[in-house]
């Protein structure tokens, strides 16, 4: 692509998307819980949708990194997977996901369950890389957001450059 096209900025709240799900009994692993694969279909999907939106077009998964289990979800639970970019480069965003979980049939105040952050590539129909618009951080925690992403952009940068130095050792 030329590199005289300009994209419009957008802020995180133009894509930011919320999607909650009750987990049943088809969800749970062997210990009767839901299974940890199942909550990180969620955060891929909704990560996607969030992507896919900042982007106008599709995105896919490049890294998923940072994921954190805090809490068990079990069945009757209602899941809440919130999602919003936090950074955007040419081509990739950073995806910043918060899982949370509260009971379908109690006024109980949802705890969370999980987090992730998640770096989305959009692709164009060949499946090759194309610009995504940048991103316009509003508010103090928008900007915090996106400086922190930006540390792990960095950190993943140095973590993929020494282990391809190391590639042929050992």
């Amino acid at each position: 692509m030329p590199d005289t096209i300009t994209l419009a900025g957008r802020p995180p709240s133009a894509s930011h998307l919320t999607l909650s799900q009750i987990m049943d009994q088809h969800h749970t692993n062997l210990m009767g819980t839901v299974h940890g694969g199942r909550i990180l279909n969620l955060i891929d999907s909704v990560a996607g949708v969030v992507a896919a939106r900042h982007s106008d077009g599709p995105a896919v998964t490049a890294a998923i990194d940072e994921t954190a289990f805090l809490r068990a979800v079990r069945v009757g639970d209602v899941v809440h997977v919130d999602a919003r970019i936090t950074w955007a480069g040419r081509s990739s965003m950073e995806v910043a996901v918060k899982v949370s979980a509260d009971r379908w049939d109690r006024a109980v105040p949802p705890v969370d369950v999980a987090t992730a952050h998640l770096v989305m590539v959009a692709v164009d129909d060949h499946g090759d890389p194309r610009p995504v618009p940048p991103l316009l951080p509003r508010t103090d925690g928008d900007r915090r957001r996106c400086r922190e992403a930006r540390i792990r952009r960095e950190h993943r940068l140095s973590l993929r450059r020494a282990l391809l130095d190391g590639a042929g050792e050992g």
